[in-house]
């Protein structure tokens, strides 16, 4: 408990709390996620992981508590906040009619990130997540889901965050391109960088993360150090079906 309190905290969610009409889907998230922590963040669906995720990146208004990434509020200092971390969405979001090169120079931009760095990250993640050059000049509306996926990834790091917020990352990539984001997202953690992370894989979730939050209706029902209980990993499966119920 003590080797926590001496790390920086990067995401801090105190008593989040949020709505939909009658509809209460958060009622009280606390969460602290550390730099260089992998985090995973596991529930059914509907129960709030990707909510939490959309109040996290500023793209829903919440209703109660607060939200800090790297010490900035995401309601009072927005820009400073945003500009911390990358994020991933569960489904492809980019603007299809631009090519894909066009669309990565387009969020450099946003990100004020200088050519050279833009060079260096660009070829580095094509060959990261084997992503063909020539691909790049076509237009995003061609794309395979799994290569806007990929894009959309590509994206989220040209800018080298803090943080690299993930839902769902690996739905519909290939064993290969799902290799190549698990790896990642372990190398980003080993260079004191703080990646969370949701995914259905529960296996892929025990496998490579450091702590885990399980969410259901609407709070955190548990929350497992997998370092300093490794038995954990193997029963983690076991453990989510019996607080939630099964997957779905």
């Amino acid at each position: 408990m003590e080797e926590n309190t001496e790390r920086k905290i990067a995401i801090e969610i105190k008593d989040l709390h949020k709505s939909y009409g009658n509809k209460d889907v958060l009622l009280g998230i606390n969460l602290e996620i550390y730099q260089g922590e992998l985090f995973g963040f596991i529930g059914r669906n509907g129960v709030g992981k990707s909510t939490t995720i959309d109040c996290m990146v500023g793209s829903k208004q919440f209703n109660e508590g607060s939200i800090l990434l790297n010490g900035y509020d995401i309601l009072k200092e927005p820009i400073e906040a945003k500009k911390c971390f990358g994020y991933v969405a569960s489904e492809p979001n980019c603007y299809e009619v631009m090519t894909g090169y066009d669309f990565l120079e387009f969020i450099a931009s946003i990100y004020q990130v200088d050519e050279q760095t833009f060079s260096q990250n660009y070829h580095f993640l094509l060959k990261k997540l084997n992503f063909l050059e020539s691909d790049l000049n076509l237009p995003i509306s061609t794309y395979s889901h799994g290569m806007k996926q990929k894009i959309c990834l590509m994206s989220s790091l040209l800018h080298n965050p803090d943080i690299w917020i993930l839902d769902e990352p690996t739905v519909g990539l290939d064993i290969m391109a799902v290799e190549a984001v698990k790896s990642m997202m372990l190398e980003y953690a080993r260079h004191q960088k703080t990646v969370f992370v949701t995914s259905h894989n529960i296996e892929l979730v025990a496998k490579i993360c450091d702590r885990v939050a399980i969410i259901n209706k609407g709070v955190v029902v548990a929350l497992f150090d997998l370092n300093k209980d490794p038995n954990k990993r193997l029963q983690l499966e076991r453990i989510f079906l019996e607080l939630c119920g099964g997957l779905d």
